[in-house]
């Protein structure tokens, strides 16, 4: 793993040279988990951060929603920025009034962005979450490795709620 120093330009001195590790902030989803629990904690006290949704399979099989922070560590202090990202192109859905999928798994991790109207991703245990205009979510909940579907074990369903149309935006990590 390869840290790098935190870009912060424009910042205070003290801002640029953080005591965490030896001067040296490791970024990405990846190198966060490198950091300890009160370096993580120093981190978002003094970095803006973006709470980052994401719908995950548990080791039970069971589809479960979890937050973490994913700290705003890139850009400028009036333009804060995450690191880049990788991405596999995106796509473009419109889902119209009444629209409701079954139980399925995310064929491959991908970010959900709702652009219009509201979704609603219901679990197996019966909770659910809802996402609105400007909301989004980190979608990870992909069948466990030599499982076989089992429609009452595995996933989340979607689902449309008011009046107007579900319009989204997917992009594919």
């Amino acid at each position: 793993m390869r840290l790098r120093r935190l870009p912060l330009k424009g910042a205070p001195p003290a801002a640029r040279q953080s005591r965490l590790r030896g001067g040296r902030l490791a970024t990405g989803p990846t190198s966060w988990r490198a950091h300890t629990t009160s370096e993580r904690t120093e981190i978002l006290n003094t970095t803006p951060f973006f709470t980052q949704v994401t719908l995950f399979t548990d080791t039970d099989g069971r589809a479960r929603f979890r937050e973490a922070a994913l700290p705003l560590t890139e850009g400028t202090p009036s333009a804060r920025l995450s690191p880049l990202m990788p991405s596999g192109g995106l796509q473009l859905r419109h889902s119209p009034v009444g629209f409701q999928s079954q139980f399925h798994c995310t064929g491959a991790p991908q970010w959900v962005f709702i652009l219009g109207g509201v979704m609603q991703i219901g679990l197996q245990d019966g909770s659910s979450r809802s996402f609105g205009p400007g909301q989004h979510f980190f979608s990870a909940d992909t069948l466990p490795a030599g499982a076989t579907f089992n429609p009452a074990v595995h996933g989340h369903r979607s689902r449309q709620v008011g009046d107007e149309p579900l319009v989204t935006l997917f992009v594919r990590a």
